[in-house]
């Protein structure tokens, strides 16, 4: 079972919201700058801002690739590591259910109240403004 599982609604094809998960100079429109490849095995990170909590830093390997419907990698921060999984469903050719889950949170961090919380809603929000560019 996913440690966070959330379903967004797009109003944009498969292979829009495929390009948006998978292009790196979109990524960092709605997530942060990154050298991202859709890759199996390649390496990769994401960087953010730091802040006194947070180096900014997610370091990540591509899992899986099968374009434009599954989407998997490792997503390691702060000693962390976790698997994010995107799942696309084409429901016509302009609307997109986009299904996503991180799993693999250690027991140490479920037991921490908010780690969770605190992860869906980033992902919630990130989800928000990958909906808001491609509708743009």
């Amino acid at each position: 079972m996913a440690d966070v599982s959330l379903d967004f609604q797009m109003t944009s094809s498969v292979e829009q919201v495929w390009k948006a998960l998978t292009d790196s100079n979109i990524l960092e429109k709605w997530i942060w700058k990154n050298d991202f490849k859709p890759v199996i095995g390649e390496a990769f990170q994401f960087r953010s801002e730091p802040n006194e909590w947070w180096d900014g830093i997610v370091d990540g390997e591509v899992l899986e690739v099968e374009e434009p419907y599954i989407l998997s990698y490792k997503w390691a921060s702060e000693g962390e590591t976790t698997i994010i999984t995107w799942t696309l469903k084409a429901e016509s050719e302009v609307a997109t259910r986009v299904h996503f889950e991180q799993t693999g949170f250690s027991e140490q961090t479920k037991a921490t109240k908010g780690a969770l919380e605190g992860a869906k809603y980033s992902w919630m929000n990130f989800g928000e403004q990958l909906k808001k560019m491609l509708e743009q």
